[in-house]
């Protein structure tokens, strides 16, 4: 399974317009080699390098398995019409909180879960319960690593 944007690429800086200095929209993804049993997506971009620990950015999840990627700017709507779902980040607020490291270079990694089932979760759920019901569905992870440094 292979995850990768056409805005970036793995190692690079992510591009101000997808942080907090910019517009504060999510970035365009793909994906590709999903595996045949794929019936769901789950996404969640998180930075390891923050101060307080692992801080939660987006959580995006019953994705399509049919999908071959998500659009730029997928916005704060907790559902869409494509059935996926959005959970509460790291700021308190549903949808995608870019980049905003408030010192020096931080890492960013963008993890797509291949699911067996669409999980059975409500809307806004944070990263714990998440976590908590990827755990008996995915059979697949891939993942994209980029940075950002506030100018």
């Amino acid at each position: 399974m292979k995850l990768f944007s056409p805005a970036f690429s793995a190692g690079d800086m992510i591009p101000t317009k997808y942080t907090c200095e910019g517009e504060n929209v999510s970035p365009p993804l793909e994906w590709s080699d999903l595996p045949p049993n794929s019936r769901a997506l789950a996404l969640i971009l998180d930075d390891p390098d923050a101060p307080s620990g692992l801080f939660v950015h987006w959580l995006i999840y019953n994705l399509s398995a049919e999908e071959k990627g998500i659009t730029e700017g997928v916005g704060t709507a907790t559902s869409h019409a494509s059935g996926a779902l959005q959970g509460t980040n790291g700021f308190g607020k549903v949808g995608y909180g870019g980049p905003c490291p408030p010192e020096g270079t931080h890492r960013y990694y963008f993890h797509l879960y291949a699911l067996d089932a669409q999980l059975d979760l409500p809307a806004e759920v944070g990263r714990q319960r998440l976590d908590t019901a990827l755990k008996d569905h995915t059979i697949a992870e891939a993942q994209l690593m980029a940075k950002y440094r506030k100018r």
